[in-house]
């Protein structure tokens, strides 16, 4: 994997060892090295905002201006209106200075940490990809990444809009009278009550319609993926049915979201109305006795405006941030997890003899669960093609599994060219190796790009050699633009034998030295299985190859057969001598051939 991916995706994730789960600091993590960037952009947002942040007391001046009269009067008057517009010439620079900065921070941080989750989910085990459904993957990536960026945006603006505000407008309110300033800071521990009083339980039901939305996007997809097996069968609408419930669900986690969210705005507006009409009559009296200018009244009352309206932008942010942090938590769960591949220090494969060797072998998907494979012992030699057969659950595609090193031995020992499997590093293994699997894997692309995936810099000569090789030429001749043909998704505009085929040529352009073919025919018609069993024999043709098949006929060419049943061997041998042995293998052909 390319080294920068890497340093994207331990940056991110060092984020979550460091800090573990605080989410703030955490996110703060995810903006290391670029602090410098938001500083700048914090300078040019409060240069963008004077205009609004000073206008309460440049209003208030003009009207002790007028009151006072005179020279000095137009003097205030010439001197507040200049400096309004000369901070009004600031506000596009700096507003374009300000979002150049901060949008070029945050945006390049949300696709590093998009990158980092591929980088990671690259890196995770099988076995945690097939316990983790892909929808909830999915939203992780998309949703949650998309929360962190708002949050980011909502802190390093709205947030720093409220600060600015907050801080400008109290120093000013100080400066001019201190009594006043004491009626403001009243409001500060409301609104810290009303955010204690909420904030646990929104955090809660944030947490839970997340948890409930990943769920929405996995079944989402599940029903997309199941259209043809739905159609089928026409069960279209025992599928509405089903995500239909799913959807009421959520849709009723996300009402009880609201009303929480809702109810706590409610609380907190009333609260700071109450506090809003006091300063009206406090500064009001004031005025009346010559405590205060005229003009001052006017300052006052926008300036306790302007503080409750910052707490409360502070209270309508908080929902905001608690999902955005949640998401933050969300995404942990992807970069902090340890179920990973890690090869580091192991011994790197240079070249592959195709040499293989179970002792004893055992394998369980947990502990203390009963085993899937019990005491394999198998010798492949260099070259052999070995056939596994047997009932479904009878462990064929655990040890095809363990072949690929997806898995290891949970017992025993597993050798590859004598070398034991957990002392190699698989990663560079995998490069000799191809996997034709039972369901063809084509991707949005070309022809030639599904072919040569892998292996890019394949001649012209090399992909047409493939695609002789594979029986595709006829395929390729037919398609309206050849090997350049775009492929819709998964395959839609191919028939099951061309996409296999596709599957087969990408094999061959490897030159493999191990070939692992699980059920590569066995939803194949009889023209297109022929056509394909061509290809495959001139595939694995003096290569060490593992066949998994249902259709016993397609492995009589096999140098050995082996028929396992609930994770153990129970024979061995080559077509005829299972067949002359008379023991299961002969009672499975012989009701195939029945069924024929």
């Amino acid at each position: 994997m390319e080294k920068i991916y890497e340093g994207v995706e331990q940056r991110f994730t060092r984020c979550y060892q460091k800090y573990g789960e605080r989410s703030v600091m955490v996110l703060l993590g995810f903006y290391k090295g670029q602090y410098h960037k938001f500083l700048l952009s914090t300078l040019f947002f409060v240069v963008k905002h004077a205009p609004a942040l000073f206008s309460s007391l440049l209003i208030a001046n003009v009207i002790n201006g007028v009151v006072a009269g005179g020279e000095a009067g137009r003097r205030a008057i010439f001197l507040n209106t200049g400096i309004w517009l000369f901070l009004l010439c600031l506000h596009l620079p700096a507003n374009w200075l300000h979002n150049r900065y901060k949008s070029r921070v945050i945006r390049s941080t949300e696709a590093g940490l998009r990158a980092a989750l591929v980088v990671k989910l690259q890196e995770l085990s099988i076995p945690y990809h097939t316990g983790t459904q892909s929808g909830r993957l999915q939203s992780k990536i998309m949703r949650d990444v998309e929360a962190v960026e708002t949050l980011s945006s909502q802190l390093f603006v709205n947030m720093m809009n409220i600060i600015m505000n907050l801080v400008i407008t109290l120093t000013i309110t100080a400066a001019k009278n201190r009594l006043i300033l004491l009626f403001f800071v009243l409001v500060a521990p409301v609104a810290a009550a009303a955010v204690v009083a909420f904030r646990s339980k929104i955090h809660r039901e944030n947490r839970a319609f997340r948890q409930e939305m990943e769920e929405t996007s996995a079944k989402v997809m599940e029903m997309v993926e199941m259209v043809p097996v739905t159609r089928a069968h026409a069960l279209e609408d025992k599928e509405v049915r089903r995500l239909t419930r799913q959807l009421e669900e959520t849709a009723e986690r996300g009402y009880r979201l609201d009303m929480i969210q809702a109810h706590f705005g409610a609380v907190s507006w009333c609260i700071f109305q109450v506090f809003q009409v006091l300063c009206l009559g406090v500064s009001g009296f004031m005025a009346l006795f010559g405590m205060i200018q005229v003009g001052d009244v006017t300052f006052y009352q926008s300036s306790f405006t302007t503080v409750v309206n910052q707490f409360t932008a502070l209270i309508n942010l908080l929902p905001v941030l608690t999902k955005g942090l949640e998401s933050v938590t969300s995404i942990g769960e992807i970069l902090s997890s340890d179920q990973v591949e890690c090869y580091e220090g192991k011994e790197e494969m240079k070249d592959l003899k195709g040499e293989y060797d179970f002792r004893h072998v055992k394998f369980a998907y947990g502990s203390g669960e009963e085993p899937v494979l019990d005491g394999i012992d198998l010798h492949v030699k260099q070259g052999e093609t070995i056939a596994l057969v047997g009932e479904s659950g009878a462990g064929k595609t655990t040890l095809l599994n363990l072949l690929i090193g997806f898995i290891t031995p949970s017992d025993g020992r597993l050798t590859i060219d004598g070398k034991d499997v957990n002392e190699l590093d698989l990663r560079s293994y995998r490069r000799f190796i191809s996997v034709v699997p039972q369901t063809p894997m084509l991707f949005g692309g070309t022809v030639r790009d599904n072919i040569v995936y892998g292996m890019e810099n394949a001649t012209d000569e090399e992909v047409w050699e493939a695609v002789k090789a594979a029986n595709l030429v006829s395929v390729i001749s037919k398609l309206p633009h050849g090997l350049d043909t775009v492929i819709e998704e998964h395959g839609a505009n191919l028939s099951g034998g061309q996409r296999q085929r596709i599957s087969i040529a990408r094999a061959m352009i490897r030159r493999p030295k191990v070939i692992i073919l699980d059920e590569a025919t066995s939803a194949l018609d009889t023209i297109s299985e022929k056509e394909i069993q061509d290809a495959l024999e001139r595939l694995t043709k003096g290569k060490t190859t593992f066949i998994v098949a249902h259709r016993l006929s397609t492995v009589r060419g096999a140098d050995r057969i082996v028929v396992m049943d609930k994770g153990k061997i129970r024979e061995e041998g080559s077509y005829q001598e299972l067949m002359d042995l008379k023991g299961q293998f002969y009672e499975m052909e012989r009701l195939q051939m029945a069924l024929r």
